[in-house]
This record gives structure tokens, C-alpha cells and sequence, in this order.
């Protein structure tokens, strides 16, 4: 049987603001692929946030540990503050030219349609799902300094600290299905349905991000993501199995344990919060 998360600390509210006015289009130490591959991640942050929010807030108050109910207004706090970050990057990414609004406008009619045809209750499993894969890939941002190097600083603050909240709050809208007597196997179906969506989306967008970007038909820039992504720094194949770990029954996501992850980025960066804007 699935339980609560063991007793941390709160998700922490943090009001981070990044002025990225002179971040250049490939700020990933002008690597093309691989910067286009973290901003088509971006594209669905802002309408992906608000889903989010809708679907844990609209049971709130059919959840009666307080603890819980703080986590989620915490929880709500963190992914609004995300979307506005990631409105003003996507402007940037606009500003590069690249077709970021109608992407986002994909990402909304999706979202739209889910929201109004789709049950609240798959909605949550559907919130849940989509935490799973958000925090297993920003703890490889935190793992690994590889993956921000020669990335620019801005850049590279804006995702450890999104990063690092997508793990202090990856439980609680878990908790929350759980509170409210969510299956694990309609947890299991919509985490396959929305592994198909979301992987297929990405792929797409980042087809149509080179593409605006004249590098579609590169077989260096492909093998360059490649093997950012898998080879080194690498890490997508060491997430498989934490990923799979979600369809058990008894899963809970604290059992991938990442607060020593958390620590040493507050250590780093909790002192003295990024304000440049």
C-alpha cells in the first residue's frame, strides 16, 4: 500500500527572477542540438504549469493532513513562479525566431482538451505522471555538473533552481492521488498514455526547433544531442529504471532519495537567490 512522503521539509517558496537579456541563442556552449533540446523542454513549461496546478488544487479540499495541504499551496507557489520564468524565456526563444508561439498554442489546445474531456481524477494520475518524469530529469541536472557546463550562467542557474524545486515538490501531487483513493492501476495506464504523449511531443518539438534553426538534416547535430543525452555526460538510460519503478504497486517517489541532491544546491545557490530582474 502507498503512503505519504516521509516527513521532510516543506517545498520552499522562493521568488527567483533571471534576466536573460543577453543569453545568445545557443547558450549551451554553442552547442545547437543540445541548447534546443532544453528550450523545446521550456515550450511546455508555462501552459504544462498552470495543468498542474488546476489538477492538485481541485482537491484540496478533500485532503485533511495539513502537512499535505501546505505542500500544496507550496507546491502552487513553486509552479507559478516556474511559469512566469518560462513565459520570459519562451519570449527569448521568440526573440530568436524561433515558432514558439504557435508551439505553445499546440501545448494549450492539448491541455484544453484534457482538461474538459477528461476526468479530474486522470487529470491528477496525469499531473503525477508528468512530475515523475520532471523530477527524474532535473536530478541529473543536479547530479551532474556536466550537464550545465559551458552553459551560460543565467542559463544554468534558471535550471539547477527549477530543478532542484521539481524534486522538493515531486511527491506532493502523488500524495494527493493518494489521498484521495487513486488506483494504481489507473496510475499505471495514464503514466503509459502520457509517456507516449509527452516523448512524442518532444521529439516533435525538437524537430521543429531545428528545423527553425537550419540544423534538421544534421547528422553531427543529432549525434551531438545523442550523445550528450546518453553517452556523456549521458544519464537518460540510468533514469529507466527509476521510471519503471512508478508502475509497482507501493511505489512512492521519495524512495529515489534526493535530498543530499537538494542540500548541496541550497548550499550553493539558497544563500544568495539569483535576482536580476
Amino acid at each position: 500500500m502507498t503512503t505519504l512522503a516521509p516527513r521532510r521539509d516543506p517545498p520552499e517558496v522562493r521568488d527567483f527572477r533571471f534576466d536573460l537579456s543577453d543569453v545568445p541563442k545557443y547558450w549551451h556552449g554553442g552547442r545547437r542540438a543540445v541548447t534546443l533540446f532544453f528550450d523545446n523542454l521550456s515550450v511546455f513549461f508555462p501552459a504544462g504549469e498552470r495543468f498542474f496546478m488546476a489538477s492538485v488544487k481541485a482537491y484540496r479540499h478533500r485532503v485533511e493532513d495539513e502537512r499535505l495541504q501546505r505542500e500544496v499551496d507550496a507546491f502552487c507557489a513553486q509552479e507559478g513562479h516556474h511559469s512566469r520564468e518560462h513565459v520570459r524565456y519562451n519570449k527569448m526563444l521568440a526573440r530568436h525566431g524561433y515558432p514558439v508561439a504557435a508551439m505553445e498554442q499546440r501545448v494549450e489546445r492539448h491541455l484544453r482538451y484534457v482538461s474538459t474531456h477528461v476526468p479530474r481524477g486522470r487529470q491528477l494520475a496525469a499531473t503525477c505522471a508528468l512530475e515523475h518524469f520532471t523530477a527524474l530529469l532535473a536530478s541529473l541536472v543536479l547530479k551532474d555538473p556536466r550537464m550545465m557546463e559551458g552553459a551560460h550562467p543565467k542559463m544554468a542557474e534558471l535550471w539547477r533552481w527549477h530543478a532542484a524545486e521539481e524534486n522538493e515538490h515531486k511527491a506532493v501531487a502523488f500524495d494527493v492521488y493518494t489521498a484521495i483513493g487513486g488506483s494504481w492501476r489507473a496510475r499505471c495506464f495514464v503514466m503509459l498514455l502520457t509517456t507516449l504523449s509527452f516523448w512524442g511531443r518532444v521529439f516533435g518539438h525538437q524537430v521543429r526547433l531545428m528545423h527553425a534553426a537550419g540544423i534538421l538534416f544534421s547528422v553531427r547535430e543529432w549525434f551531438d544531442l545523442v550523445r550528450f543525452l546518453f553517452i556523456q555526460p549521458g544519464g537518460m538510460l540510468g533514469l529507466l529504471g527509476p521510471y519503471l519503478s512508478y508502475y509497482r504497486p507501493g511505489f512512492h517517489p521519495w524512495e529515489h532519495d534526493t535530498s543530499a541532491l537538494l542540500a548541496q544546491w541550497k548550499t550553493a545557490y539558497g544563500a544568495e537567490p539569483p535576482r536580476s530582474a
